[in-house]
């Protein structure tokens, strides 16, 4: 029984008791939690008492003693947060020097760096940055040459920065890293004739390669028949001059000669077309021959 009374008497303390008596603590300003990347600002009587940045636990009443006790009542606490924000303002519009109409999206990034002028300063810090920073693209990247927006993008970056930075300063919201993230044309009918004349280009181009391709086969065909040509008047030029140079070897020798030509007129005379031949055995009359072999064509 007892045991059972203590476990109800801790779970009554430790879920009601403790919250409600921490709830007054907190509600007198015994004690604040001040978390990271964080700032308390205690007002009181329209005046700024206590500032706290350092995360962790405070105790406001050794800083300002019982007027800590006042703030729930007469004043507020205020948290500002300082971590680091980003923003992306997208096609600030900025005309180049050949008067093309840009669009520049600029990349930036913003923190509270005095949180009392923050507060106090400017109604709209954030908004004021963010037209501060669109005001200063317009300004110092306007009237640049075209190449320069399109390919020189850390120097721009740079130019915004320092225009903004001056200004910033005064509301307590610093502008930290920005970068020009995208260039492009705002004008569609103008991305349209870039973009046929692009496809114009690219089509002379093709047809500026086919061509020249064209040309060098030609070229290299004409160059091999040329070649070609002047190897076989050199073969044709120089065939009778070894052929004559053969017959005039065998012409030395009158058998070799004699059988030769025999042979070769024999050879033309076989390959001789609608040439009819009659062979006449050794011996035999020559009359009688040629009239039998007459009679055995006509009886076919």
């Amino acid at each position: 029984m007892n045991f059972l009374v203590a476990v109800a008497v801790s779970f009554f303390a430790c879920f009601l008791v403790v919250p409600f008596i921490l709830f007054w603590v907190r509600a007198f300003g015994l004690y604040v939690v001040v978390r990271e990347r964080e700032c308390l600002v205690f007002e009181l009587f329209g005046k700024v008492r206590l500032t706290l940045r350092e995360p962790g636990l405070h105790s406001p009443w050794a800083d300002i003693g019982p007027l800590a006790a006042l703030v729930p009542l007469f004043g507020r606490v205020r948290r500002v947060d300082l971590r680091l924000d980003q923003s992306y303002m997208r096609s600030q519009p900025v005309n180049s020097e050949e008067g093309a109409p840009m669009g520049i999206g600029v990349w930036c990034e913003m923190f509270v760096s005095d949180p009392i002028a923050y507060l106090y300063k400017n109604v709209d810090p954030v908004g004021s940055l963010r037209a501060n920073v669109s005001n200063a693209t317009v300004r110092s990247l306007s009237n640049l040459k075209l190449n320069e927006m399109l390919t020189n993008r850390h120097a721009m970056s740079h130019a915004v920065r320092e225009e903004v930075s001056a200004k910033s300063k005064e509301w307590g919201y610093l502008l930290g890293s920005t970068y020009i993230r995208k260039v492009h044309f705002r004008d569609r009918n103008m991305i349209l004739q870039i973009e046929q004349k692009v496809v114009n280009r690219l089509r002379q181009v093709t047809a500026a390669i086919q061509q020249d391709g064209a040309n060098r086969v030609n070229v290299i065909r004409s160059t091999a028949d040329r070649e070609a040509a002047v190897e076989f008047a050199k073969a044709a030029t120089t065939r009778p001059r070894i052929v004559g140079a053969a017959l005039g070897e065998i012409a030395r020798d009158p058998v070799i000669s004699g059988i030769l030509f025999e042979l070769l007129e024999t050879q033309r005379l076989l390959q001789a077309e609608g040439l009819e031949v009659n062979v006449i055995p050794r011996g035999a009359q020559l009359i009688a021959a040629v009239g039998g072999a007459s009679a055995m064509v006509g009886s076919r």
